[in-house]
């Protein structure tokens, strides 16, 4: 065997350390530099000395494992940029997969008709609301619920929870409003105590109220079984429920509500505002056009209809903006994380310019070295890949279970990670790796 000469001691001679060139040996058989003496040097060889694969990942798994500590910090780097990106991306296809489906269930299902302002044709008056109008939407194949639902005009009547005329503090100025018994299951309303009053309250005419959650804050009441009264200017009314939320007309929560006959006793409520319609799923666009022919056939144009936009347009709108703004967050986390592993790979780089600078002594051409360096960081970057999916994939699945939420995750995303995390290890490590092999072996010997 050809042992490679050391540096010449003082006193003129060779170093008579071989342990160390003992050591060496696996890396120089690596640059292909260490061949049985007296033997012909191979062709291939003579031409260009090639590393083989082997050896190459031999030599790189021993440097990266030869710092377990390094390792670890800058796997991490990489492990968190993958878990945000796989995290984020999932968390955001799940969630507008949640948002779609409430809109599905809310707002594409929600129809509202009322008066047009302007008359409809020029000339004409507008027109009002029959009190009927219910029941001949009602009749329309596809709506589920409807309801009327009006403002009334109570004009400086205060809404107090205590009758006390001369003292006008504990007044509140509420919005005062009326409607059918069919309008709490066309707003999905939902009571946290109580019950809704009904088609024998309106009929009568009883002075029954429900009042909206802010409503029953700011007055104090959170009971009905005592059945308390409020008091509307002087006119008494017993509050029967409390709603909890409503789906569609939010003003709800912050009103008073009253079934349309006291309306019409106490304060001529002449016709009613809107007709609140729930439709069935994909029947919001058919029901748009059919209920003003259905309400005023004669001259449909005096209505206005509300209808909800396509359901396609909005959901692609959705999924498309969550996406793209999960896909940015998860993008800065994996620079973060390239950026991390290319700083450590350059230390990495200064820590080991002796032995750079001796293996280019014997013979390791540049490429050579760029192609180590290069492969620890894909090993790197690889690895940090795989436990950042495993990480985010896990994060998807646990907050979706929390939250009672359908995981929905891309396969495409969750096996291409540890690949993108092997590209960001080599573009990471290009720069350190080219560091390394501009390295002049005179440099790095004097350097040591």
């Amino acid at each position: 065997m050809v042992t490679p000469a050391g540096p010449p001691d003082p006193a003129g001679g060779p170093s008579t350390d071989r342990r160390g060139a003992r050591r060496l040996r696996p890396r120089l058989a690596l640059a292909g530099l260490i061949r049985r003496a007296g033997s012909p040097r191979p062709a291939s060889l003579r031409r260009r000395s090639r590393p083989a694969v082997r050896d190459l990942l031999d030599e790189a798994l021993a440097g990266v494992a030869a710092r377990p500590t390094r390792l670890i910090l800058t796997t991490l780097g990489t492990v968190l940029g993958i878990a945000a990106l796989v995290g984020t991306v999932g968390l955001g296809q799940t969630a507008s997969g949640q948002i779609t489906q409430r809109f599905d269930l809310a707002a594409a299902t929600r129809v509202v008709v009322q008066p047009d302002d302007k008359g409809g044709q020029e000339g004409e008056a507008a027109t009002q609301l029959p009190w009927d109008a219910p029941d001949r939407i009602q009749r329309l194949n596809g709506v589920e619920a409807v309801g009327t639902v009006s403002n009334l005009d109570v004009g400086d009547d205060l809404v107090r929870s205590v009758e006390a005329l001369d003292d006008q503090r504990n007044g509140h100025a509420l919005q005062v409003m009326a409607g059918s018994a069919g309008l709490w299951d066309a707003v999905r309303a939902v009571l946290s105590t109580g019950r809704f009053f009904d088609t024998g309250h309106d009929r009568r005419g009883d002075k029954v109220v429900v009042l909206g959650k802010h409503a029953a804050e700011r007055l104090g009441i959170n009971r009905v079984d005592s059945q308390p009264a409020i008091f509307i200017g002087a006119e008494p009314y017993t509050v029967i429920g409390i709603l909890d939320s409503v789906s569609g007309r939010a003003e709800l929560n912050d009103a008073v509500i009253m079934p349309n006959g006291a309306a019409k006793a106490v304060y001529d409520l002449e016709s009613p505002d809107a007709v609140e319609i729930r439709t069935q799923v994909g029947a919001a666009q058919l029901i748009a056009e059919q209920a003003p022919i259905a309400i005023e056939p004669n001259n449909p144009s005096t209505l206005r209809v509300d209808a909800p936009p396509k359901q396609g347009a909005v959901r692609k709108g959705v999924e498309s903006d969550l996406n793209a703004l999960f896909l940015l967050l998860g993008a800065v986390a994996l620079l973060v994380g390239g950026l991390g592993i290319a700083n450590v790979t350059l230390l990495s780089v200064l820590e080991r310019i002796s032995e750079i600078g001796l293996r280019r002594a014997l013979g390791a051409a540049r490429r050579h070295i760029a192609v180590q360096f290069l492969v620890e960081s894909v090993i790197v970057g690889f690895l940090g890949g795989l436990l950042g999916t495993a990480v985010g994939v896990l994060l998807t699945v646990g907050v979706s279970w929390i939250r009672d939420w359908t995981p929905i995750l891309d396969n495409r995303l969750a096996f291409g990670s540890p690949l993108l995390g092997a590209f960001i290890g080599l573009v990471a490590g290009t720069y350190p790796a080219w560091k390394a092999s501009a390295i002049q072996p005179i440099t790095a010997l004097r350097g040591t």
